[in-house]
This record gives structure tokens, C-alpha cells and sequence, in this order.
């Protein structure tokens, strides 16, 4: 669901959830709580905070250009997510190479192998808040796709929509990066598959991607318990399997084009 929501509120079919850093926030908040010896609590508690504070990292950046386009945005994005990507490198230098490092690199990978009902149950409640607000607000994502300056005089205050929006998206994203890590390749290609069944209108789309996002992820997790006596990490796997639908996706609409 994020995934659609960045792609309809940058105006971009390539925006992922870690546009803004969210992922490699999230990343640091793990690796800094493995390094302290703090529990699975602290885990998803740290990398939940970082990837907030990642978002928080791009807006500042974002202001210091006094130039608050979409572009400006992502670029700030990318020069946080280069930043705590170097963070994250230098707490893995550091890191003790027999316990630390592997519980790190694993978590990286992403995996629902430790999901337990408390964890869940913990941040539900932001999640489900976030996903209803922008479940109310999808039919201004229709007008924003349209150009700023459209939307404004269809009388869409742009900057608040594109601002609750980007929180309510990066708090969702924290939410399930917390749970099971960086699970790569779902925000991308999940909203492209939903187009592909019912059209960008983002009134039908956002429904329908919710389900199939979890269909899709809970197809990957039974699938990396099947295959091997120790569960294979999902960002493997929705690698795997993600690539060759996101080119043969690609194809097809290069074909619809001509």
C-alpha cells in the first residue's frame, strides 16, 4: 500500500518505500540495538524509530534547498539513504563478527520467522490508523497524479495531502519493516500487479493491493518454509520471483504502447 501511495503522490510508477530512506533507517535502528545487546523488543523498536527518523532526515535536507517539488524530495531521499547506508556500514565494522554481524545481515534480509502476536499487536493500532487515513484520502491521490498546479485549482491543498500522506506512508512502512525486516521488491511490484487488474484508479487500487500484497507475502513465506528445513529469507525469494514479473510487466506495457 505504501508503495502505491509514494508512486501516486511523486508521480513516479518507480517510487518504492525506500525512496525516502525508510528502509536503510530502519536498517541503522536494527543494527544500532543489535550492537547494544538490546532484546527483539528493542530491535523493533530502534529500527521502527529509524526509519522515522529517516523521513525526518529528508525533510530537514528538503529545507535547506527552500524548495519543496517532489524532485527536491527524492533527491534529498537519496542523499540520506546514501548517508545512513555509510552509518550502517560503519556499525557492521564494529560489530562482533560471530553474533553480532550474522543477526544483522539476517535481519537485512527480511524474514516472519519471530513474528509473535505481541509484536504485532504492538504497533496494529498505528497501522491500522495510517491505513484507513489514507484509504480517505485515495481520491486525492487521482488529482495529484494530474500535476500540482491541476490539483490545486480542483481545490486540493497539495502541500497538506502530500505531507499527511508521506507521514501516514512512512509510519506504515516503519510498522512492517519493525516486524520482519527489509523485505525488498513488494512496494514496487505489487502496486504495478494491481494496476494491471483494475486499472491506476487509486479508489479501486488501494483496496485491491492491500490483499494481494498479503496474499503475495504470505505465498512467499510458505513457500520459503517449504523449501528448505530452514526458512530461506523472503528478500530472496521476492527477488527471485519479483524480477522476472516486473520485466515481463515492462514488456507488456511496451507492447500496449506501441
Amino acid at each position: 500500500m505504501s508503495g502505491a501511495t509514494y508512486q501516486s503522490v511523486f508521480r513516479n510508477q518507480l517510487a518504492a518505500p525506500e525512496l525516502l530512506g525508510v528502509f536503510q533507517g530502519a536498517c541503522v535502528g536494527a543494527a544500532l540495538a543489535i550492537l547494544l545487546g538490546a532484546g527483539s523488543f528493542g530491535i523493533q523498536t530502534l529500527a521502527l524509530g529509524g526509519g522515522i527518523t529517516a523521513v525526518a532526515m529528508t525533510r530537514t535536507v528538503t529545507g535547506f534547498f527552500r524548495n519543496d517539488s517532489t524532485t527536491t524530495f527524492v533527491l534529498s531521499g537519496v542523499i540520506v539513504s546514501g548517508l545512513l547506508r555509510s552509518i550502517l556500514g560503519l556499525l557492521k565494522y564494529i560489530m562482533d563478527t560471530e553474533t553480532q554481524l550474522p543477526s544483522i545481515t539476517y535481519w537485512e534480509l527480511g524474514s516472519l520467522a519471530d513474528m509473535t502476536t505481541r509484536k504485532v499487536m504492538l504497533v496494529a493500532p498505528a497501522m491500522v490508523i495510517t491505513m484507513a487515513a489514507l484509504l480517505l484520502m485515495r481520491w486525492q491521490f487521482n488529482l495529484l497524479s494530474l500535476g500540482d498546479d491541476e490539483a490545486r485549482a480542483l481545490g486540493v491543498n497539495v502541500a497538506a495531502v502530500r505531507g499527511v500522506t508521506i507521514i501516514c506512508a512512512t509510519l506504515l512502512t516503519s510498522c512492517a519493516v519493525c516486524l520482519g525486516g527489509t523485505i525488498m521488491w513488494v512496494g514496487l511490484l505489487i502496486p504495478h500487479v494491481g494496476r494491471l487488474l483494475v486499472g491506476p484508479d487509486n479508489m479501486r487500487l488501494l483496496p485491491v493491493i492491500i490483499f494481494f500484497g498479503a496474499i503475495f507475502l504470505i505465498s512467499i513465506d510458505t513457500a520459503a518454509r517449504s523449501l528448505s528445513a530452514m526458512e530461506i529469507p523472503l528478500s530472496i525469494l521476492t527477488g527471485l520471483i519479483g524480477a522476472p514479473i516486473f520485466i515481463a510487466l515492462l514488456a507488456r506495457r511496451k507492447v500496449q504502447l506501441k
